[in-house]
């Protein structure tokens, strides 16, 4: 309010002190163009003095055209004054901290050859949206909005939704987990709950133990957080349990971070007895069990394997975090963190001071799709679709492209070692001719893995899958010509 200090003198009459002041807030820019000023009697109000003295001051305002009255809408500045330009520059690069410019040098949507209208992306593992039951979806939406919309609109729990809550937890009872002593926290998918679990169990300077190669996301947030990556070499059934128990000998890390269903990248599905195997060593030293619980529903050549959660009958050694988000609705962004009671309890804490809750409207959307009986429809249809997408999709890659050997058991991706050629040169070529995949160095923790690539093929059809598998084994063909 310009008039909230305004004192009069007493050598100048009240009217033109009032025009003055409206005017010098005009000059300052304090005032500009459209500004609205108060009505003449609420203005009189405020000073003090006669309605006609505003009046007489707005009047003259008026006449110089530093102000308009319209009836019915008020006293407004019409003065068209420039406000002097004031520079204010920062160097914002000298600014941002360490942990800012690590996420974006690992910011592979910034950094890696990105895909252009028009091309044949095997980057994405999304999910393919022309599946998603879009009926099914409104209505568990006019579901959840008809039973509680005020409350999904307003703000939640950290914990989360508890109908979803109770639904996950019966959900993971039918994996063959124990949930005793346990609770639920929900996660904007399964990288916000990485983040939490990382940042509320790990200083900087950390050994964390996982497989080599492993998720690109989870690596990230490993590094950003300054640990020290401990990553064990995998054979095809999973991490090789003679270097796992090397390491865990000689340095037992602070924590472990296993993907042992549908492995990222590789696809691999680690069999029972391996897990068996694995959940023992981590028992012996006393290393927590960060497991991953990647696309689980999406197995097409064996039945489904039980969580490694599943062997701590009892106990509080693993925690599991859960996401549908590689093949039901990403956007909605529900993950699950499944954990000890008492540590959930803290990550609830870490999760309100981050952002309060995941979405309750979401949240209430997602749980009314789920109870309707529409998710288990939706994995039996999205399960014949992939599996002959997957099959396709490994035909092709046996007919056209020079490997060493291809890796991948479901999910949304293969795996594949090139015969001595650098992926990120066939990457090169390939973008020259409209095609993209995703190069296997970005998995490892060491640097390796400079011969793999990963194909991604949810989002692709058959037509193109054919056609982008014979670009990318022709220029590999070519490469090893040259050479």
């Amino acid at each position: 309010m310009i008039f909230s200090s305004f004192e009069f003198n007493k050598e100048e009459a009240i009217y033109i002190q009032i025009e003055n002041h409206i005017k010098d807030n005009i000059e300052k820019g304090i005032l500009q163009n459209g500004s609205k000023l108060p009505s003449t009697r609420e203005l009189s109000s405020i000073l003090g003095v006669s309605r006609s003295t505003v009046v007489t001051a707005y009047e003259i305002l008026e006449s110089e055209g530093k102000i308009k009255s319209t009836k019915g809408k008020g006293t407004f500045v019409t003065s068209n004054k420039k406000v002097a330009e004031k520079s204010f520059n920062i160097d914002w690069e000298s600014k941002v901290n360490g942990y800012a410019h690590t996420c974006e040098e690992l910011d592979i949507i910034k950094t890696e050859i990105p895909w252009e209208k028009g091309m044949i992306s095997f980057k994405s593992i999304a999910p393919d949206e022309s599946l998603f039951d879009l009926d099914e979806f409104k209505r568990a939406f006019l579901n959840a909005w008809s039973l509680e919309g005020e409350k999904l609109l307003n703000y939640g729990y950290a914990r989360g939704y508890k109908a979803l809550i109770e639904y996950l937890m019966k959900y993971m009872e039918n994996k063959g987990v124990n949930t005793k002593g346990k609770e639920i926290l929900i996660t904007n998918g399964f990288t916000e709950g990485f983040d939490i679990v990382i940042n509320s169990l790990t200083v900087p300077g950390d050994r964390i133990l996982c497989e080599n190669p492993t998720h690109n996301t989870a690596l990230k947030i490993m590094r950003a957080r300054e640990l020290d990556i401990v990553g064990v070499d995998m054979d095809e059934d999973g991490i090789n349990i003679d270097k796992l128990s090397e390491e865990l000998r000689s340095n037992p890390p602070k924590l472990a971070y296993i993907i042992p269903s549908y492995h990222n990248p590789t696809g691999i599905v680690m069999k029972g007895e391996r897990r068996k195997e694995v959940f023992e060593l981590f028992q012996k030293y006393s290393v927590p069990i960060v497991e991953d619980g990647f696309n689980e529903e999406l197995l097409y050549s064996s039945s489904h394997v039980p969580p490694i959660a599943s062997l701590c009958s009892s106990g509080n050694g693993v925690i599991y975090i859960g996401s549908f988000s590689k093949i039901l609705f990403p956007g909605l962004r529900i993950g699950w963190i499944l954990a000890d009671k008492k540590l959930i309890s803290t990550l609830e804490s870490v999760k309100r001071t981050r952002n309060i809750h995941t979405s309750f409207l979401d949240q209430g959307i997602f749980y009314n799709y789920m109870i309707s009986d529409s998710f288990r429809r939706y994995v039996k249809k999205v399960r014949r679709h992939y599996r002959e997408k997957y099959n396709f999709t490994l035909d092709k890659i046996k007919q056209y492209i020079p490997y060493e050997y291809i890796m991948g058991e479901g999910g949304l991706h293969i795996f594949v070692k090139l015969k001595g050629v650098n992926a990120r040169r066939v990457l090169e070529e390939c973008y020259k001719k409209g095609v993209v995949f995703t190069a296997g160095d970005i998995f490892y923790t060491d640097n390796k893995g400079t011969e793999t690539l990963r194909i991604g093929f949810s989002r692709v059809s058959m037509e193109d899958i054919e056609k982008g598998i014979r670009i990318i084994g022709e220029t590999i063909k070519e490469i090893l010509e040259d050479k």
